[in-house]
């Protein structure tokens, strides 16, 4: 009896040690240049409800934004607010792997329309490209698994999110 007491308690030691270190991974996946990229505190599958935004707007015509980068946009961005004006492209690319894909990247708002990407993808990546089109607001959002999936193994169920507020201007 106090043999199997001691096997139960081992296990299920071991079981909440599995489970805390993958719930304690900071999300963070190094990439072909060694390059971390951090994820979200407090991560969910679902973005924002579409009032908010990712950055405080001092008023609705100027609101607070950098210009997207000219590489295009990346895991590290997540979070931030960029400004595009009429006819401006912006690029996304996410670096995944084939034990953590990253979903399609999704447009929530009418001011971007999708263009060729133009890139051939590695398994796990995720690429997008957008021409701004008319004035308002975009969330771009994607995620991933948190921890890999092996079916052997247990596996958690968190994800990364990956979410970026797009204002495009009037021209």
């Amino acid at each position: 009896m106090r043999r199997t007491t001691h096997t139960r308690t081992i296990a299920l030691t071991a079981l909440a040690l599995l489970l805390a270190g993958c719930g304690a991974q900071n999300g963070g996946d190094t990439g072909a240049g060694g390059n971390v990229s951090p994820s979200p505190s407090g991560s969910t599958a679902s973005p924002p409800p579409s009032g908010d935004t990712a950055s405080p707007s001092p008023s609705p015509s100027r609101p607070d934004c950098g210009a997207a980068p000219g590489a295009g946009l990346g895991a590290a961005d997540t979070g931030h607010t960029y400004c595009l004006a009429p006819g401006e492209t912006v690029r996304v690319s996410l670096d995944g792997t084939t034990v953590r894909p990253w979903k399609p990247v999704a447009a929530d708002g009418k001011a971007l329309e999708a263009v060729n990407s133009g890139i051939v993808l590695q398994p796990g990546d995720a690429s997008a490209a957008y021409r701004a089109v008319s004035p308002g607001t975009v969330r771009l959002t994607s995620s991933r698994p948190l921890c890999p999936s092996d079916p052997a193994r247990i596996s958690c169920k968190g994800l990364q999110a990956w979410t970026v507020t797009v204002v495009v201007r009037k021209a």
